[in-house]
């Protein structure tokens, strides 16, 4: 009970973050050390996630087809659908910013750290969820930019250059390619100093959510933003991410996936990064533009892991109450 009362620290770590931007935000010379800082932070994020990742472990799962095919369809088809069907159904009630903001939310990949935690509690098929999580960001490289320049065209507000796509490849995609090359090297280092690298990874998160938060204070961005968006949002996420929650469940079922795969089906496609979702924003958005672009992002982050987490909870015992009697 206690722990449910308590906040996440990263969510604590991140409202602190995102305070010091609106005190002290950081400018000039100082924004441009932030700036190279944050970019270096995120490369070695996708360096070391490349280091972890086990090339045995990605092959057995990428045999379960129909399942990624699903909870990639999840990720880039129907989160977009639904975002621009909230948008359609309530135009008003966001600020353009802000619904840009809903907008490249739902066309971000899937989570790989969290997906997999959660399918793994949940007692779901964990092979897969490897597979199909670290495809749905590798693919998200090259599909986010398109996507999010597709719906904000659709908007009448204009696309995004193509050629930001290769600034995303230079900063996630390379350094990612080069730890999985360095894998046999450092693959056992990094296994043994886990949770010393973790706190590196939400660490450079940080950084360049301070990044982006400073440059929107520094240009007078929130001024323009109320409690009342604040709530429309989160209730807007809730809806989002209870209608694909709903989704998954019933699309898994309805195709004949096993129960562990459903778990992983849920878990996979119902989450959005925030890993990848922050230096893309400040890659394809001006960063005054960006620190609000994120917002919607950081809300459904939290939403997505406090729900998951009680939802891997309930997968949990009723796998645990089916294993004894598949067993009899």
């Amino acid at each position: 009970m206690l722990r449910r009362l308590i906040p996440d620290p990263f969510l604590l770590a991140l409202i602190c973050v995102v305070t010091l931007a609106a005190l002290l935000p950081a400018s000039g010379r100082a924004a441009d050390a932030v700036d190279v800082l944050a970019s270096f932070a995120i490369g070695m994020l996708f360096f070391l996630q490349g280091a972890r990742l086990a090339r045995e472990t990605v092959i057995s799962g990428i045999t379960h087809w129909r399942l990624h095919l699903l909870v990639l369809a999840c990720t880039f088809v129907l989160f977009p659908i639904l975002g621009m069907a909230l948008h359609a159904a309530a135009p008003g009630l966001l600020s353009e910013p802000l619904w840009i903001g809903m907008l490249f939310l739902c066309a971000l990949p899937s989570t790989v750290q969290s997906s997999i935690a959660f399918t793994s509690i949940g007692k779901g098929n964990v092979p897969a969820a490897i597979c199909s999580a670290t495809a749905s960001n590798l693919f998200g490289i090259f599909i986010t930019p398109v996507l999010v320049g597709a719906l904000l065209s659709a908007r009448g507000d204009g696309g995004i250059d193509v050629s930001q796509i290769g600034k995303i490849v230079m900063q996630l995609l390379l350094p990612f390619i080069a730890g999985q090359v360095l894998r046999p090297k450092i693959g056992a280092f990094v296994a043994r100093h886990k949770k010393v690298l973790s706190i590196t990874d939400r660490s450079s998160i940080l950084l360049v959510v301070y990044s982006a938060f400073s440059a929107a204070v520094v240009n007078g961005v929130w001024q323009r933003l109320s409690g009342h968006d604040l709530i429309v949002l989160l209730v807007l996420d809730s809806i989002l991410l209870a209608l694909v929650l709903g989704v998954t469940t019933f699309a898994s079922r309805a195709l004949g996936f096993s129960k562990p795969d459903e778990v992983t089906i849920v878990f996979c496609g119902s989450k959005k990064t925030l890993a990848s979702g922050v230096p893309m924003a400040n890659v394809l958005f001006p960063g005054a533009q960006a620190g609000i672009v994120i917002l919607p992002l950081m809300i459904f982050h939290q939403i997505q892991l406090m729900v998951c987490a009680w939802l891997a909870q309930r997968y949990a015992r009723a796998i645990g109450k089916m294993e004894p009697a598949a067993a009899e």
